[in-house]
């Protein structure tokens, strides 16, 4: 039903309750705006805040880490020729360097065939790297292959061949897919398609034999069937149109080589590239990239001088037109601010060195509360005392003995020096053989009867691995194939288990796993072989490093020593490389400001840290003004139902006095008065 006011009085009963209700409305609903935007702006200076502070705690967390200390800068005066990159570890000095030869892959190359769809044949073929001995031919003497020898580093593989595979595409890509170090290629020479096998590693030791089980004649070095693969001393069916080479270059007028161009393993933590022979000597220049760490210095000044500006602008006042930011007061930013900065101020805990504080690196404060950076007082720190700027910044550990490395440590871990006594340096889990006669004196024979085993390393089962048949007059080259087939197992690589193999001066055979600790072993599943003095071999479990530090018995793995939970040393890791037991020194550990900074930044900004809590709060009470919304609307809807009910009431009365007054004005008219029909 449609109500109608204000018809029987005429009076504007909608636009009189209008009125009153906006007029009760406008100041509580000034009040609510006025208060959200005071809410939402301190919202957003506070998201800025924590962003200014964010920035601030990247550029931190880099001069926190020991990795950006660690850094050496290296140059070649012959880029050309050869590059050079080099780790902490690298001292700093200069080389000269002259590169004779480049290391290369050895290739192969099979004989003719009229397509790629060629049934090639069906069988095994087994892979082995390693030093191959091979003279070309010369017309009219034709090649001869003359040699190998096996790299025990080097796995070997093998690869079944069927009627899926077999054909000279099918066998290529085959090759490819096992991903075993060899890359297969077909390419047409003209006169027919011809395999190419090449290595993919560089240097005459990792030069490759092919051995051939061929299935379909049974003949494993004829040149028919898959035999046309074979390149052993016993076949030569593939063509050696690359040998493997590898490079020879001179240090300083020391002559070395490497089985690749990639040198790592020279210079401690330099590692060369190279890239062309030389006619005459490059010169290598390793030193401290003191730019690389002035970079991160420059990068956290930057940051900071970006906090101050944000929040000099969230905190200002202006006198002269009396406008605020929107901290300006507030006690949560101001406790920011002054916390941030007095963490600028302090000095690094518990380190030694030269320097402990920013302004000893040349690092100051401002009149205006911005750093700046005095070159030559931070060029003459990098330049002499260049190690002892991590202290100012990072966490260090320092520790006389070289075979005790510094790992890391934690928050935990209390600043001071803690005693280091090992009591069991780690071992690795191993295997040791009965003696057999030197191979040079009797040679070991192995065929299908005498040349498998399996074992069990570090937990993880082989499967049964099979010695290359033949004769083995060295005990080198008997140790290389064993461990080259060893660490070629699928099962043992994929879990990333290997091991090392070698005869004692005893001639007793040493298997032992590479890993270190009590997870360390070997021991013997199976066995057929009667010449290795397997069968009555001793299995020896590894230990882990034992020890104290700082007085409380620490945890060991494997070579890795870490100190107690709960005491003052919680979270320092060493790692024990050698050394005797006993009393080994002290590890005195240091926090730089960066770490405190770090740490102060991490509490403000983590979840219920201070701004998070204080944003919290604002947030509320914009969701509170919400609720004050509906609460005003509620109010004002039944204050405009009362004004309506009152109106409407007084419309009504209205109406009746209306009607009363003209009801009386009509029977005051009907009255006779007397007189007034004289006239009649």
């Amino acid at each position: 039903m449609v109500a109608a006011t204000g018809i029987g009085s005429g009076l504007d009963i909608e636009g009189l309750v209008t009125s009153l209700v906006n007029a009760e409305r406008a100041p509580a609903q000034n009040r609510l705006v006025q208060q959200e935007a005071t809410l939402t702006s301190e919202l957003s200076a506070f998201g800025t805040l924590q962003g200014a502070l964010a920035g601030l705690q990247s550029s931190v967390s880099t001069l926190t880490q020991q990795s950006t200390f660690n850094q050496r800068s290296a140059t070649s005066s012959n880029n050309a020729a050869v590059t050079v990159s080099a780790s902490a570890d690298a001292a700093a000095s200069s080389y000269q360097l002259q590169v004779d030869q480049l290391a290369q892959s050895q290739s192969l190359a099979s004989g003719s065939f009229a397509s790629l769809t060629d049934t090639v044949g069906e069988g095994t073929l087994t892979f082995r790297f390693g030093a191959t001995d091979y003279t070309p031919a010369v017309d009219p003497t034709p090649a001869s292959y003359n040699g190998f020898t096996v790299n025990a580093d080097r796995a070997s593989a093998s690869i079944t061949i069927d009627s899926s595979n077999n054909t000279l595409q099918g066998l290529s890509d085959a090759i490819n897919d096992a991903d075993i170090g060899v890359a297969a290629a077909i390419v047409n020479d003209g006169s027919g398609y011809r395999l190419l096998l090449s290595s993919d590693q560089t240097g005459a030791a990792n030069s490759i034999e092919v051995q051939v089980d061929d299935t379909g004649d049974n003949i494993d070095t004829d040149d028919a069937g898959l035999s046309r693969l074979a390149f052993n001393a016993n076949a030569n069916n593939l063509e050696q149109t690359v040998a493997g080479q590898s490079a020879a270059f001179s240090i300083n007028g020391l002559a070395l080589t490497s089985e690749t161009n990639s040198v790592a393993n020279v210079i401690d933590g330099v590692s060369l590239n190279l890239r062309e022979t030389t006619d005459s000597a490059a010169t290598l220049s390793i030193s401290e990239n003191s730019s690389a760490v002035r970079s991160a210095i420059e990068g956290f000044v930057s940051a900071y001088n970006a906090f101050v500006s944000t929040a000099n602008n969230l905190t200002a006042f202006n006198a002269e037109t009396g406008a605020a930011a929107p901290l300006q007061g507030d006690f949560t930013a101001r406790s920011v601010i002054n916390q941030v900065r007095s963490a600028l101020t302090a000095s690094a805990d518990g380190f030694n060195g030269p320097f402990s504080t920013l302004a000893e690196l040349g690092v100051t404060t401002q009149a205006n509360g911005t750093l700046s950076i005095n070159d030559s007082t931070l060029n003459a720190a990098l330049a002499d005392n260049f190690d002892s700027v991590a202290g100012v910044f990072a966490q260090v550990g320092t520790i006389a003995d070289s075979s005790i490395s510094f790992e890391g440590a934690t928050a935990d871990t209390v600043v001071g020096r803690y005693a280091v006594d090992i009591t069991q340096l780690a071992t690795q889990g191993g295997l040791a053989g009965t003696g057999i006669t030197d191979p040079a004196t009797s040679a070991v024979v192995l065929d299908g009867t005498n040349n498998s085993f399996s074992l069990t390393i570090n937990g993880v089962d082989s499967a049964n691995i099979s010695l290359t048949e033949g004769t083995y007059n060295s005990a080198e080259a008997l140790a290389a194939e064993i461990q080259s087939r060893i660490n070629g197992d699928s099962a043992l690589s994929e879990a990333g288990v290997s091991v090392s193999v070698a005869f004692n001066a005893s001639f007793e055979l040493q298997i032992t796993s590479t890993r270190y600790g009590s997870e360390s072993s070997v021991a013997v599943n199976s066995n057929t072989t009667t010449a290795l003095g397997l069968a009555g071999a001793v299995a020896t479990t590894g230990v882990d490093v034992a020890g104290t530090i700082g007085g409380v018995a620490a945890t060991g793995n494997g070579q890795l020593l870490t100190a107690a939970s709960g005491s003052d040393a919680e979270g320092v890791r060493l790692t024990i490389s050698g050394g005797a037991l006993g009393a080994r020194g002290d590890i005195e550990v240091s926090n730089g400001i960066g770490i405190a900074l770090n740490g102060l930044l991490t509490g403000l900004t983590q979840t219920n840290g201070l701004l998070d809590l204080r944003t919290d709060g604002l947030q509320s009470g914009v969701d509170r003004i919400s609720d004050d919304r509906d609460a005003l609307d509620r109010r004002l809807e039944a204050l405009e139902a009362r004004y309506r009910r009152q109106f409407n009431a007084l419309d009504t009365l209205l109406a009746n006095l209306q009607s009363t007054g003209s009801f009386i004005t009509q029977q005051l008219a009907n009255i006779p008065i007397p007189g007034a029909n004289s006239n009649n």
